[in-house]
């Protein structure tokens, strides 16, 4: 009867593992720990299945049926079955169910007995460890549980208890999408226990053999293993690096984003995806459109993904991200010089101004002008100032610069507006004198010593055309005391008459030339027989440089004209002959 009972438990299991294979393989893994070489995630559920050798070691001395003892030893058993179900809550750690079936079925012996090492049935529960690496994973495991024990000697199946600790290796083949391995060996200490009590004779009257069992034995297993494992090392997980260039800009500028991937696979498909303000693209490079930006930070993002068409960035690994900065500086406000030439000018005078500007970002610029007093025209880098209408004084002129973006800048400059000056009053000044003491006969007329003088009164009016000249003819205190006879003259006349010769010279003397107009008559104070000659430039107030002269009245003057150089007056004592006599050549 334990025969067939075996084989059912046997033909219950191995259903039990059919109908869970399927759970399995489409169970969730469990992600590979980071840094654990392995191309897929170890799973979350193993199933196994193999053949096993069993090899007890155990000695019983069962009472016979005919009186006395006879001893017997368990012998391995070379035709066996293990089973198991593993699931892993985390990467390494699992709990475990594993069944062991050997010899069941080669029972012969009858109800409730069998034969020498007839069978023996463990069903025992426990953890497992196991540390997935590339294509192997090896694993150790404890287990406690039961045992169905058939004794060496036609012993009854008897419930005991079994322990279980070990450990193998598995090796991922991987067929079946890397959900089939093979078990290369399990190597377990397994622990029976069962009494099958005293042998006796039943109630029916049937001899039962008994005997208590404590087995220690060695498992060797071997067979497949459904589930996942992770086969050989794993392909590097993408990795993806942005950079943008240029990295600090100005609004407007271009940007260019690009993403850098390692360790992608050539043989899948890789679509790349951005986020950012202003992007624009799909490929490893993008644009970043920044004439809207406000002065900032801005970040753009980058993601890839690899896999086959349609299936891009489903597995672990095979989706990178990355991220790239880039800063817009605000516009820098444009700068400006401001000079004139001339900076001192005289009312009614222009003077240039001329305006620098500078953009940093070379912008275009636009110029004005403005003025407190005056008038400015201009629009471009030069403008001319005009200062009629404005006081003297300093004059604050502003040059203003703007660039296209709204930046302004200003500078000044003065122009200083000085009076025109007035040119100093012109004054007569004394040219020189002619003496008249030496002929006592007619001490109002020009000798030839005067020639000299008078030389020097006709160039001065030559190198200025636009001056007079005013001759003065003094007289001595004696020739002013009034005198009486006939022929006596007047206290004036005697400075008039020097005064009026000295003119007539200078008019009609051949080589001179000088416009009578030129030449004014004029009597002073002085005690001496002389005229002093005075040039007086245009503008010259002569009254006003000496003052106490006189204009006489010319009209009563008889002009003495000057006798030609060399002329010598016959005495008095040879009148007859002189009257005679030619004058000397030259004379």
């Amino acid at each position: 009867m334990y025969a067939r009972v075996f084989k059912s438990v046997s033909l219950v299991l191995g259903l039990a593992f059919a109908a869970l294979a399927p759970v399995a393989l489409s169970a969730q893994v469990a992600p590979a720990a980071k840094g654990t070489p392995g191309g897929d995630p170890a799973s979350r559920w193993d199933i196994f299945v193999g053949y096993s050798y069993f090899s007890p070691h155990d000695t019983v001395t069962p009472i016979q049926l005919y009186g006395g003892t006879q001893t017997f030893n368990f012998e391995a058993e070379s035709r066996g079955l293990t089973e198991s179900v593993a699931y892993y809550f985390s990467h390494n750690v699992g709990v475990q169910v594993e069944s062991g079936q050997h010899d069941l079925f080669t029972n012969t012996g009858s109800q409730n007995q069998g034969s020498s090492n007839s069978g023996i049935f463990t069903l025992e529960p426990g953890l497992i460890y196991r540390f997935p690496y590339g294509h192997i994973t090896p694993f150790i495991h404890g287990l406690v549980g039961v045992a169905d024990v058939d004794g060496p000697d036609h012993e009854p199946y008897t419930w005991g208890v079994g322990l279980t600790a070990g450990g193998g290796l598995d090796y991922c083949t991987g067929w079946m999408h890397h959900r089939l391995s093979i078990r290369l060996f399990q190597a377990d200490y397994e622990y029976l226990h069962a009494d099958s009590g005293v042998s006796h004779f039943n109630s029916s009257g049937a001899w039962v053999w008994g005997d208590d069992e404590s087995i220690n034995a060695v498992k060797l297993s071997t067979g497949v293993v459904l589930g996942g494992c992770q086969g050989g090392p794993p392909p590097p997980p993408l990795a993806l690096a942005c950079t943008a260039s240029p990295v600090s800009i100005y609004p407007g500028d271009p940007v260019t984003v690009t993403a850098t991937t390692a360790e992608l696979d050539p043989k899948l498909n890789a679509i790349y995806s951005w986020s950012g303000t202003g992007v624009s693209g799909t490929g490893t490079t993008v644009t970043v459109a920044t004439g809207s930006l406000a002065p900032g930070t801005y970040t753009v993002k980058g993601e890839v993904k690899e896999g086959k068409p349609g299936k891009e960035g489903l597995k672990v690994g095979q989706t990178a991200n990355c991220s790239a900065l880039f800063t817009v500086k605000a516009y820098e406000p444009p700068t400006v010089s401001c000079t004139a030439n001339p900076m001192s000018i005289h009312p009614g005078d222009t003077s240039t101004v001329t305006a620098l500007g500078v953009s940093p970002q070379n912008r275009p610029l636009t110029y004005s002008y403005s003025v407190v007093a005056g008038t400015i025209n201009g629009s471009g880098t030069t403008a001319t100032y005009n200062s009629t209408g404005a006081p003297t004084g300093a004059v604050g002129i502003t040059c203003n610069v703007a660039d296209d973006k709204g930046g302004t800048a200003s500078n000044g400059t003065t122009v200083t507006i000085v009076p025109i000056p007035v040119p100093p009053l012109p004054h007569a000044s004394a040219l020189c004198s002619i003496q008249f003491d030496k002929d006592k006969l007619r001490p109002t007329r020009v000798d030839n010593e005067a020639k000299a003088c008078l030389d020097q009164v006709t160039d001065a009016l030559k190198n200025d055309p636009t001056a007079t000249v005013v001759v003065v003819g003094e007289s001595t205190a004696v020739e002013k005391t009034p005198k009486k006879g006939k022929h006596a003259k007047a206290p004036e006349e005697f400075a008039a008459e020097r005064a009026v010769n000295t003119k007539d010279y200078l008019v009609n003397e051949e080589q001179s030339g000088i416009d009578a107009s030129r030449i004014f008559v004029r009597t002073g104070t002085g005690d001496s027989k002389s005229v002093e000659d005075y040039l007086v430039p245009a503008g010259a107030t002569f009254d006003n440089d000496v003052p106490g002269t006189t204009a006489p009245d010319v009209s009563a003057i008889k002009t003495v004209t000057r006798k030609p150089i060399g002329f010598v007056e016959p005495k008095k004592e040879h009148k007859k002959r002189a009257a005679t006599e030619k004058p000397a050549a030259g004379k």
